[in-house]
């Protein structure tokens, strides 16, 4: 027994040696594991020495007590945080102007406190295609007025009511007035609720048809269905010959007294005188310019004409008419028909003969007041044009400035806008007069 616990004990101890034999060897053959490699800081920038504050670049830690150890030069080497714009090309205007916030244009522009001399002037800037172009800022602009730059002290894009006196030329002839009558219906679906419209036509003198109505009221089409005529009819002048009036004759003479020599249509020489076409496209445009002067600040001035542009009769003087408009701040926009419409006879038309009648005086009350001219031959371009000038009136940018002239001295004050961009074409008013309403 004793020789068998022995041999028990002996083999129970050889194998424990064996193990941690076999267990310090597969320590012995298993390869260490290194520790992670420590953190190590970025080296330095080349030329930059400092640190790197947000938004202003590196350079010099804005100091809180303590000195900088950094020398002059390097103070000057940080950029500035002005715009790119202003930096070296613009150095006009270092203060942006009031830009009101969306739906506050309106406002801004009624507001006055001590700027009895504040000029407004609505701008429409076209490509070379004639789209509208949008994404403009005030940096863009440049206002001179009598050729002196004025800083802007307001600028906004916001779109602004408007109140529109439509003029409708009823002397036109028979087939471009039924030309004229089938657009009418399209004036409104180019206004607002926000709007408002008067109606005025003119043939032999003015007529106004509604006073101020709201652009959606039921009114306005009722009117404008009242205001369609029948036009004249273009018959070749006969002032002599059998057919010359006097058809009936008894001794010799003429059977109507009427046609005798020496009354209002007749002659000693036995030929009539053919009466003078009467269009008095200035005293209409006067007209609705009186009846727009009452509408109050915050909404665009707007006179709409319909016609071929022609003018005879009128007691009013274009001087005197183009006057009023730019004393009252208000744009004539316009849509020629007729021969006007004509390509190549609608630029002809535009210059005057001593002693004849003006064939196109309405493309020069457009370019005076800032507005726009459009040439339409049928009723479809017609009805379109309603809907494109309405737009061009509503979204344009609104620039304003102080003026350095005196406040009220009665002389014409000039007024260019330049835009720093090639390729696109400006649409302003060229000057105003000074009014004392801009004080009330």
């Amino acid at each position: 027994m004793k020789l068998g616990l022995t041999t028990v004990a002996l083999a129970a101890f050889l194998s424990s040696s064996m193990n941690l034999g076999s267990v310090a060897m597969a320590q012995q053959q298993q390869p260490s594991v290194p520790d992670a490699p420590a953190p190590q800081a970025r080296p330095p920038l080349s030329g930059v020495e400092g640190s790197i504050t947000p938004g202003l670049g590196a350079g010099d830690t804005p100091t809180t007590g303590t000195s900088s150890s950094t020398s002059p030069s390097q103070q000057q080497s940080a950029p500035s945080s002005q715009a790119p714009s202003s930096q070296g090309k613009d150095e006009f205007q270092t203060t942006p102007p009031e830009m009101p916030a969306a739906g506050e244009g309106v406002a801004s522009t009624t507001r006055f406190v001590l700027n009895v001399n504040f000029v407004e002037v609505p701008v429409t800037v076209k490509d070379s295609k004639g789209k509208l172009v949008a994404g403009l800022t005030f940096r863009d602009f440049k206002v001179y007025e009598n050729d002196q730059r004025e800083p802007l002290r307001l600028f906004t894009v916001d779109p602004f009511p408007l109140s529109i006196a439509f003029v409708i030329d009823q002397s036109l002839t028979s087939d471009v007035m039924a030309k004229v009558n089938n657009s009418l219906g399209a004036i409104q679906g180019a206004l607002t609720p926000y709007d408002e419209v008067a109606v005025f036509s003119y043939s032999n003198g003015s007529q106004e048809r509604t006073g101020f109505t709201g652009a959606q009221s039921s009114r306005l089409p009722a009117v404008l269905a009242l205001t369609k005529e029948t036009g004249s009819e273009m018959l070749v002048p006969v002032n002599s010959g059998p057919l010359a009036g006097c058809s009936v004759h008894v001794n010799g003479n003429c059977a109507d007294p009427n046609l005798q020599p020496g009354r209002s249509a007749g002659s000693g020489s036995g030929v009539m005188t053919i009466p003078k076409e009467i269009h008095t496209l200035n005293d209409a445009i006067l007209a609705a310019a009186k009846e727009l002067s009452t509408r109050p600040k915050g909404r665009r001035r707007i006179i709409y004409v319909v016609s071929d542009g022609k003018e005879n009769g009128s007691k009013a003087t274009y001087k005197e008419v183009l006057r009023y408009l730019e004393t009252n701040k208000i744009a004539v926009y316009g849509t020629a028909v007729g021969d006007s419409a004509r390509w190549g006879e609608g630029y002809i038309s535009r210059f005057h003969l001593p002693f004849t009648m003006y064939d196109n005086i309405l493309s020069k009350y457009t370019l005076a007041t800032g507005g726009t001219l459009d040439s339409e031959r049928g009723s479809n371009g017609i009805e379109k044009s309603y809907a494109k000038i309405a737009e061009e009136a509503r979204t344009q940018y609104t620039l304003g400035y102080l003026s350095h002239q005196p406040f009220i001295d009665g002389k014409f004050r000039k007024i260019d806008v330049r835009v720093d961009r090639p390729g696109l074409e400006v649409i302003a008013k060229t000057g105003y007069y000074p009014s004392a309403q801009d004080s009330r």
